[in-house]
């Protein structure tokens, strides 16, 4: 219920929250917690699958729903570890523990079938990452201001340099994941550029972040296999 789960012969070594930005691709999210409870289940985690969507027709911002389901799931739980995933990208190997470094923020998608399992470029943070709360805290979360597709990663990666930390990787063997496409249009190899940062980071990610979230909850519900939350 509410896509939460702990081991019932064993105590957990680690809570996790699983946190979506989600808006209408029941396909993938489908796909997702097909493969994920079971995966998830046995690394033996106690851990909640939480999907924050947002309403209206409006361009998506999915930095900003991560950070309201962070201060939503932080009110369940004292998780040691926030794992930001994407809801096309499904693991392939069960040895990607899907828990935190103790000292810096880990990039956990590392290679993904899109790119030939490669990164695209080298301060690449987007599809799956995982902070402790203290991370999330200490870079003041993610930025709020990106709104429609892409930028807000390189934000991210920035935010994480300039808190004085850095970005470890899972190794390329095991970060490998496999991206979803139901998009019938798209070419079979898309050809991926770049998003331009639209942001100086340096001067805004002080001020741009969990200390200046507003948002409209308007619905919290426990489903089956995830906890929904639903905002404007």
């Amino acid at each position: 219920s509410g896509g939460h789960y702990k081991p019932p012969h064993c105590f957990a070594r680690y809570k996790s929250a699983i946190l979506v930005a989600y808006r209408n691709q029941k396909k993938y999210l489908h796909h997702l917690l097909y493969y994920i409870h079971p995966f998830l289940q046995r690394q033996q985690l106690s851990y909640t699958i939480y999907l924050i969507q947002q309403v209206g027709s409006g361009s998506f911002n999915r930095a900003k729903l991560l950070n309201v389901g962070v201060r939503e799931a932080m009110k369940d739980e004292d998780w040691d570890c926030l794992v930001l995933h994407d809801v096309d990208l499904v693991p392939e190997n069960d040895y990607n523990l899907y828990i935190c470094d103790e000292y810096y923020p880990k990039h956990m998608a590392s290679a993904m079938d899109k790119f030939q399992y490669t990164l695209p470029y080298k301060s690449f943070f987007g599809g799956v990452s995982a902070l402790t709360p203290d991370h999330y805290m200490k870079m003041n979360g993610f930025p709020n201001t990106y709104w429609g597709d892409g930028g807000e990663t390189d934000d991210i990666a920035a935010r994480i340099h300039l808190a004085g930390m850095k970005i470890v990787r899972t190794s390329p063997d095991l970060g490998r994941y496999r991206v979803m496409n139901y998009n019938e249009e798209a070419e079979v190899q898309e050809t991926w550029r770049r998003p331009t940062s639209r942001h100086d980071t340096r001067k805004t990610w002080k001020a741009d972040g969990m200390n200046s979230l507003q948002f409209r909850l308007l619905s919290r519900t426990k489903h089956p296999l995830y906890t929904k939350i639903t905002v404007d």
